[in-house]
């Protein structure tokens, strides 16, 4: 059989190559190395080159399969000069082939040996192009789908910490906040936006500077806060928490004015272990006191009164059950 699969790819016409393609992923990882080894990747990456819709289809999830699972061949794929091809894929009219190519780059570029050689290829750019709706056909823009993959390639090259300068000169911050704001907070490509975001802002202060200089990031991190999913609550706190670490003075009153408070009592209670430390350091930061290194030296009941008063100069209407939460977290602060 893979002396067949072998010869039709190298040598089939357009239906063999295309019916040989199709059964790559009905192998084992020992066949599949096999055909690797023989050097089928050379004639799948020659089909991508095609105009046929059909052949491109399956030379692509081919390579998928392929790759899937092996970081051999992950390496192999992008050496055989994979990645200016799928460059030119992701800017076809066709959804289908843009989804499956960017599936193709998230797989590549979880392999550490992949990272420089896609980001020096231009993907990087190309990419963020494509969350800024720059590309994709003219009914919209690209599927969910495909943001969601296009930001996950990215947090892949954000892990090589010599690709963040080129990451955040890309202009990536301002569509990351757009998905975030427009998005429902709790859904994957939010999560996915802002796990990427924390990850730039925690290594480039380049980074932190433009999010705090752009007019709706510190609303949408708060409704993050509020409304999120619990992973992107903790994600969202740390960048308030980061930015608010970063000049205090400056950004306390801006958090503040926004109505972080009661979301940020609700998650130093009810949130992820690292969420509530870090919920419950960024209260302590908002504190109307220069100070705030010396709560130890404050009462429990001072430091519920201050909080209070804090929420309500801000204007939130304090329930019964936000009452609970600071006492809960005050007493939580207590035994630090």
């Amino acid at each position: 059989m893979e002396d067949l699969l072998v010869d039709s790819v190298f040598n089939g016409d357009r239906e063999a190559q295309i019916q040989a393609a199709s059964q790559f992923g009905e192998l084992s990882s020992r066949q599949k190395q096999k055909l690797v080894e023989r050097g089928v990747i050379v004639p799948l990456v020659s089909m991508l080159r095609s105009q046929d819709y059909e052949a491109i289809e399956a030379a692509l999830l081919s390579l998928l399969s392929l790759a899937y699972g092996s970081e051999r061949n992950k390496i192999r794929i992008v050496k055989s000069g994979v990645v200016p091809v799928l460059l030119e894929l992701i800017q076809c009219e066709s959804e289908a082939l843009i989804e499956l190519t960017l599936a193709a780059m998230l797989i590549l570029s979880s392999c550490a040996a992949n990272k420089l050689a896609i980001a020096s290829s231009g993907a990087i750019q190309l990419i963020v192009g494509i969350l800024n709706g720059d590309l994709g056909n003219n009914n919209g823009g690209i599927s969910i789908q495909a943001k969601i993959d296009a930001i996950a390639t990215l947090h892949n090259l954000s892990t090589c910490h010599q690709l963040i300068p080129p990451i955040v000169s890309s202009g990536v911050i301002y569509p990351l906040l757009q998905i975030i704001h427009g998005s429902e907070k709790s859904s994957e490509l939010a999560e996915k936006a802002i796990a990427l975001l924390e990850n730039i802002v925690s290594l480039s202060e380049n980074a932190l500077q433009e999010i705090a200089a752009t007019g709706c990031a510190i609303r949408a991190f708060v409704e993050v806060i509020e409304e999120g999913s619990l992973q992107c609550k903790e994600h969202a706190v740390s960048i308030l928490l980061m930015l608010c670490q970063s000049c205090r003075d400056r950004y306390r009153g801006s958090i503040l004015r926004e109505g972080v408070m009661p979301g940020l009592l609700q998650l130093s209670v009810d949130g992820t272990w690292r969420a509530k430390n870090m919920a419950r350091e960024l209260l302590l930061l908002l504190r109307d006191c220069s100070d705030y290194g010396s709560r130890s030296t404050q009462s429990k009941h001072e430091l519920m009164e201050q909080i209070m008063q804090e929420i309500d100069s801000e204007g939130e209407r304090v329930a019964e059950t936000t009452l609970r939460l600071v006492e809960e977290m005050i007493a939580k602060l207590s035994t630090r």
